[in-house]
């Protein structure tokens, strides 16, 4: 079946239409698959069998058209070969007085573009597909509130469900495209974590999005980006199973050529065998204790924090996969076990952002200080708020179940730092490390900020 008259077989032989597929059928089933289509007004032909000669045979109209050799069309055409080059920017760490009141800058990160809020988006696509949305891309109070994942439920009648979450950050890859990428699938991962999900049964989906790869700086980051890939996903046991590409993504001004940012995005799926176990990110109750699990390290090369004041720094967020896979393990025994209230995943804006968005969309105060966050050296509390590093968490923990907690993060050698309370107050305030308030606002003041943006 032609969409458009006068094709030829060529272009119908090589045309990349969409919403088509083909398949291998028993001869003994084809009448019968064939009725399925047509009950379901769906265009269905048969174009062809499988032979033994191991030769692709094509005819249009009662002329061959082609006659090809399977072992020449697999192996016969010669392998590309071309450059790839590839080195770290030369950057320079940008030094600066930490500020007293880092208020603005949080408010200033929440209604960034890449942080801000995308109802408007969310709320033009249907993601209630028979009412079996378990969790869903908005939540809290309010159903406005940024969740790590999503949850569906396929089959009403069972318990088992699918996560979908996914990972980006194009601003790391401006500097590494390595950690680029492997923070894109950590990011994803952690978020099917966050939600009450486990690494058992994962899938990865890859879409790289790409300047001219006929370029050897262009092609020397695509590969040094696939490599993460596959690193992180042989350590943390996350296959990829699908993927998109779009390169030669560049335009030239002025006789200057531009490319984008090298860009992944990691899409991640993995079954939940109990939907009733999912977490949210909002805070639930006043009184319940504030963790924060994971390292900080003193890495802002991509981060919001300095990009927003045009500072600048090499120092990209890294991965280490197999103590990451530790932690993601450990914490989802915990969800798994109902001993989490809320759990919330450090990302873009890092620490500070993720505390304020579980506030705001649990329309909770919260009262924390950084003295026990986990970190390696840093003296600053603004590096320990933006800090971007990979690997984090937030959890809210129920006073009756703190000493369970922190007795079995101490077993499994996890760092994990008690931030603070969750308050019956609409005071959003946090202690630096030197004991003066360094951030304090209303929690609606924060939401407004994260809405207006993009206020649908």
């Amino acid at each position: 079946p032609l969409k458009y008259k006068g094709l030829s077989y060529t272009e119908i032989w090589i045309s990349e239409a969409q919403e088509r597929m083909v398949l291998a059928v028993d001869p003994g089933k084809r009448d019968e698959l064939l009725d399925v289509f047509a009950s379901e007004n769906v265009e269905a032909t048969v174009i062809g069998r499988f032979t033994q000669d191991k030769h692709l045979r094509l005819t249009y109209k009662d002329t061959q058209v082609c006659d090809l050799d399977m072992d020449f069309l697999h192996n016969g055409v010669p392998k590309l070969k071309r450059k790839a080059v590839w080195g770290l920017p030369n950057i320079s760490e940008t030094e600066f007085e930490e500020p007293k009141d880092l208020t603005p800058n949080l408010l200033k990160i929440l209604s960034s573009w890449n942080v801000c809020s995308k109802e408007w988006v969310i709320r033009q696509y249907d993601h209630e597909v028979q009412g079996g949305s378990i969790l869903k891309p908005l939540q809290g109070i309010a159903n406005d509130g940024p969740g790590d994942a999503c949850i569906v439920r396929p089959r009403l009648d069972s318990e088992k469900g699918i996560i979908v979450s996914n990972g980006i950050n194009p601003k790391y890859g401006v500097i590494d495209p390595y950690w680029m990428a492997a923070s894109a699938i950590d990011e994803a991962l952690r978020q099917i974590i966050a939600v009450g999900g486990s690494l058992d049964k994962v899938a990865l989906l890859d879409n790289f999005s790409w300047g001219n790869t006929n370029k050897p700086d262009r092609l020397g980051s695509l590969v040094r980006a696939a490599q993460a890939c596959y690193d992180m996903s042989i350590v943390y046991g996350t296959p990829f199973i699908s993927g998109k590409d779009s390169l030669n993504n560049e335009y030239t001004v002025k006789g200057e050529s531009i490319s984008i940012p090298p860009t992944l995005l990691i899409s991640a799926m993995a079954v939940m065998d109990d939907v009733k176990r999912a977490v949210s990110m909002d805070v639930k109750k006043a009184g319940n204790y504030i963790y924060i699990i994971g390292n900080t390290y003193n890495e802002m090369g991509g981060s919001h924090y300095y990009d927003l004041q045009g500072f600048v720094s090499s120092n990209v967020p890294k991965v280490d996969p197999v103590f990451a896979k530790h932690i993601m393990d450990t914490l989802s025994q915990f969800t798994a076990g109902g001993l989490i209230a809320s759990c919330h995943d450090c990302s873009e804006g890092g620490l500070a952002v993720a505390a304020a968005e579980m506030a705001f969309a649990g329309g909770y105060g919260l009262d924390l200080s950084l003295k026990r966050v986990p970190n390696k050296d840093i003296a600053r509390s603004d590096i320990l708020l933006f800090s971007e590093s990979n690997t984090r968490f937030i959890v809210e923990i129920d006073p009756e179940n703190q000493e369970a907690f922190e007795g079995d993060m101490r077993v499994e050698k996890i760092p994990v730092g008690l931030l603070g309370k969750v308050t019956e107050s609409s005071e959003f305030r946090i202690t630096g490390l030197d004991e003066r308030v360094c951030i304090k606002e209303d929690i609606q003041k924060l939401k407004e900020t994260w809405q207006k943006p993009l206020k649908w």
